[in-house]
């Protein structure tokens, strides 16, 4: 089966909007009006095209990403139905870096909502051409007024009615089109629509809304103001072709009127879809990364890019594409350009939820899936031999909640790395650390959401029992005074034995701090610590009491200790060591012996110059309606949260606060409470601050009592 379709007659279309906004539903219409399938299904009864996955059903919302697609009218539409979580906002850019349009669905009844607000910032990002889609106008509770008046305030005066409710509730049937002049009068079981004309009772207000869509038009091209100033009105197709530049342009974003239950409306949407919004052809061409074009051409050079992995049981890992430029053909060979492997596409299929449809071949503009890639993998651009094309990856943001996870059972450690592997492979939004530091595996998530889908994957489909705890916090030591050590190491057990005697003296480092007081300074090395701050290693021997090349094995030593505090078992940061006298054996002595001499004089000197605990400081964002601020800030004070201002960001406010690391452990869920999941937040490291003395003392006679019982 070759490619049935040209590039300009592809549209790819992403459904977005808030949890329960009817995403899965209206593409359930949409794949029903096409007649790729019989009976619409539902999320009650578990049973739609793209809720197919057994997490989806048994939680009844959408969690990954789904590819399908329907055919209409000489069109096809490639359906992206997302997540509406914001735990899930992976699923959500993968999407729309893919798409050419979006339909933003809007609840009738709850207007727009927070999940509506974050999702925008990314469409803003990617300049994606948006459609509203007011869903649930059959709700008893349904406001349009309301709701396009909220879209408006949120979005700006580029939201454009294009059509408009005759009634609310249930007695919702009927939809004016202020685009064709017509009204569209459903049965009770919806479908196809009778074509009437406007009731005289809806004429003035049509005719109002009609005149505010022209001019919005017309407003955005030259030549169409000159048409309409000439004849006081525009030809539909004209309107039309205004229409698809505005909204690529980002100038105009038209309201549609839908019940998605009821399956009222998404007919016109998706014949609006094919006669007006853009194919991939249409929009401005992609840019690699060295900032070339690449026309989205099927004559062009064959070139994909890799959006989604999943993995799919007795199947193995499916890749989701779409193509920019050329035509790709089952049985070619592309080169990833990240790493220069040659992959072999040996299948092509287009989608259908799960269900797969091969294909001999796929244009520009199309989005399809292969199996089996060997080395390919989220954000890869292939292309065919002898090009240089790489594509610009879809920048994932931070995660908010890390826990750390072990198996329940000793000896599935393997399998657990494993299972981890592969849901980082599905999902980049999911960090998996092995921290040598903490000495646990630490998986960061975007949410609690996030992190309980992650638990039912490795559970359900990978066999491991796991369980999820508080990650220790990675704290470091330091000192506040100088202090003097000395240390002499002396074994002898027959033969050549072991002495060396170390003298330092160690000071708290700060930048341009004076050399030391009373000692003779003779070399100086500094080093950048990996884990933050500095050691400054100073050589004040005088008279070679110890031979300058035992001096490595004292640092070496030094170092060794700094990777263990005495208070926590922290790393060490911000100190000068100054040896300066020592004493040396000249059979005995060696570097081991002044290593140990080195590790035992720096633990004394620690000891004694007031030593210091910090803990990490992360500078926490939140994005909130304003009535909710209050609130916010209650709770980060309770933290030990520090709030630094608040800021106005769109119509939301942004509270800015440092707070420690150690009391944000389970801010993610405690906000999502507290703000009925209106708000969002991201934190990201700021600095190192001593902590108070009765916490320190808590944290130091924690870890000596569990020094205790580890060798007890």
């Amino acid at each position: 089966m070759s490619a049935e379709f040209d590039t300009s007659h592809v549209k790819n279309v992403v459904l977005l909007g808030h949890a329960g906004s009817g995403k899965t539903t209206l593409a359930e219409c949409m794949l029903f009006e096409a007649g790729l399938i019989n009976r619409r299904g539902s999320i009650g009864e578990a049973n739609t095209v793209g809720d197919y996955h057994p997490l989806e059903q048994e939680r009844g919302n959408t969690i990954f990403s789904k590819l399908m697609h329907t055919k209409w009218r000489g069109y096809k539409i490639n359906v992206l139905d997302t997540p509406g979580y914001d735990d899930f906002v992976g699923e959500v850019l993968s999407a729309l870096r893919v798409a050419d349009t979006g339909i933003m669905l809007l609840n009738a009844s709850m207007g727009v909502e927070v999940g509506t607000d974050i999702i925008w910032e990314y469409t803003e990002k990617f300049k994606t051409p948006m459609i509203f889609a007011v869903n649930k106008l059959d709700d008893d509770t349904a406001d349009f007024e309301k709701t396009v008046q909220e879209a408006k305030n949120h979005f700006g005066g580029k939201v454009t009615v294009v059509q408009y409710p005759r009634q609310l509730g249930s007695g919702f049937h009927e939809i004016i089109d202020v685009l064709r002049m017509t009204m569209y009068k459903f049965h009770d079981s919806g479908g196809k629509p009778e074509k009437l004309p406007i009731p005289d009772d809806e004429r003035e207000r049509a005719d109002n809304l009609h005149k505010e869509l022209v001019e919005a038009v017309a407003s955005n091209d030259e030549a169409l103001m000159e048409k309409y100033f000439d004849k006081g009105e525009l030809e539909e197709d004209e309107i039309k072709e205004g229409m698809k530049k505005a909204m690529i342009n980002h100038e105009i974003f038209p309201l549609f009127c839908l019940s998605a239950t009821r399956n009222m409306g998404s007919g016109r949407l998706m014949g609006f879809i094919d006669n007006v919004c853009p194919s991939a052809n249409e929009m401005p061409p992609q840019k690699t990364l060295k900032g070339d074009s690449l026309p989205c051409d099927p004559n062009g050079a064959p070139c994909i890019f890799i959006y989604k992995t999943i993995s799919e049981p007795h199947v193995g890992d499916m890749s989701f594409f779409k193509v920019y430029s050329g035509t790709v053909k089952a049985g070619m060979e592309l080169v990833n350009e990240s790493n220069g492997v040659i992959e072999k596409i040996n299948q092509l299929f287009l989608m259908e939820g799960n269900k797969r449809i091969p294909v001999q071949e796929l244009v520009a503009g199309d989005i399809g899936a292969t199996l089996k890639l060997r080395n390919t993998h989220v954000n890869n651009t292939l292309h065919i031999k002898g090009k240089n094309i790489e594509l610009p990856p879809i920048e994932f943001p931070s995660s908010n909640v890390t826990y750390c996870i072990e198996p329940v059972n000793k000896g599935e450690e393997e399998k657990l790395a494993q299972a981890l592997h592969q849901l980082r492979e599905e999902d980049p939004t999911l960090i998996v650390e092995v921290s040598k530091e903490l000495k646990q595996t630490l998986i960061h998530c975007q949410g609690d959401m996030h992190l309980a889908v992650a638990k039912w994957k490795i559970e359900n489909l990978h066999r491991v029992s796991v369980k999820f705890g508080k990650p220790r916090i990675a704290y470091r030591e330091t000192i506040r005074k100088a202090a003097d050590a000395n240390y002499r190491h002396k074994k002898q057990s027959g033969g050549a034995g072991q002495f060396g005697e170390v003298f330092l003296r160690i000071e708290p480092y700060y930048d341009g701090m004076p050399d030391p007081d009373g000692l003779n300074v003779r070399g100086r090395d500094s080093y950048d610590l990996e884990w933050g701050g500095k050691l400054v290693f100073y050589n004040c021997i005088v008279g070679g009491a110890i031979d300058t090349r035992f001096l490595p094995s004292i640092l070496k030593g030094v170092m060794e200790k700094m990777h263990e505090g005495p208070l926590t078992g922290s790393y060490v940061r911000d100190v000068r060591v100054s040896v300066y006298d020592g004493k040396m054996h000249p059979v005995d002595s060696n570097d081991i012996s002044f290593k140990i001499a080195g590790i035992m004089a720096f633990k004394d000197a620690f000891s004694r110059a007031d030593p210091q605990v910090l803990e990490p400081i992360y500078q926490v964002e939140v994005l909130c309606p304003e009535e909710l601020t209050g609130a916010v800030m209650g709770d980060l004070q309770s933290r030990r949260g520090m709030v630094e201002g608040i800021d106005a960001e769109g119509h939301f406010q942004k509270v800015m606060a440092k707070v420690p690391l150690s009391e944000m452990h389970d801010f993610s869920s405690s906000l999502r409470s507290l703000t009925q999941g209106r708000a969002k937040f991201k934190m990201y490291f700021d600095s190192y601050q001593p902590m108070s003395f009765d916490m320190q003392r808590k944290l130091t006679e924690e870890y000596n009592r569990s020094a205790e019982e580890a060798i007890a």
